[in-house]
């Protein structure tokens, strides 16, 4: 995957790579007969139905209860019930992890070091994410920031570590997609345009837990080498 400079005077900094991306990625997960295009038009959304055991999952979720703390945003003016559950990154080091990792890297075919680090989340009842895109505001503080240290997001790669009782399903209000919590189950989708712009199809929000408790992980890539 090739790179971008950001630049403070384009609308949309990173855009030739997020474009780059977004296509190589795509034609890689349409080929593969082990992956499922959600028919929408307006977000590339891909599903993986099992790509970690239930043994992996419960390892997962003790991992998850080992670092998960209560969960902040970005936007700090954001009021506290936006975002209600519990997260934390859990330890790249940790052989397990990094096996994880690379098979989402193989998945996508994205370059592992344009990966921050796998978070998890767990939702217990009543808890939430309200809408939001996972992509930078391109003319924020926030993305002025973000862009010395990998530029922006390009694509979104969540597990479903358990079933949940009732409620906690992922929802794109904009495209009229719900996804129902599934044990092992991998939603992968593209934060940006074909033309490399920032998607807001995207915004998407994780609904109240109604019972049980809700496990998921997270990683996003960036449109060159995080941290750098």
């Amino acid at each position: 995957m090739s790179s971008s400079r950001s630049s403070k005077a384009d609308p949309a900094p990173d855009r030739a790579a997020l474009a780059e991306i977004g296509a190589q990625v795509c034609e890689r997960l349409d080929a593969d007969p082990s992956v499922y295009r959600v028919p929408v038009e307006q977000i590339d959304i891909f599903v993986v139905q099992e790509f970690l055991t239930p043994a992996e999952c419960l390892r997962f979720i003790d991992l998850v209860d080992m670092t998960a703390v209560p969960s902040s945003v970005f936007d700090k003016d954001k009021v506290s019930r936006f975002r209600t559950s519990y997260s934390g990154d859990v330890d790249r080091n940790d052989p397990f992890v990094g096996m994880i990792e690379r098979r989402i890297d193989d998945l996508l075919g994205i370059d592992s070091s344009f990966g921050e680090t796998v978070q998890g989340q767990r939702y217990q009842p009543g808890q939430e994410y309200q809408g939001h895109c996972d992509w930078f505001p391109p003319q924020s503080d926030l993305f002025r920031t973000e862009a010395k240290m990998g530029g922006q997001r390009s694509w979104t790669a969540m597990i479903y570590l358990n079933d949940v009782e009732a409620g906690g399903i992922t929802e794109f209000p904009h495209v009229g997609v719900s996804v129902t919590p599934r044990q092992g189950m991998l939603l992968a989708w593209n934060n940006a345009h074909a033309n490399g712009t920032p998607n807001t199809y995207t915004m998407h929000a994780a609904k109240p837990v109604e019972r049980g408790v809700k496990y998921v992980i997270t990683k996003w890539y960036r449109s060159r080498r995080w941290g750098y």
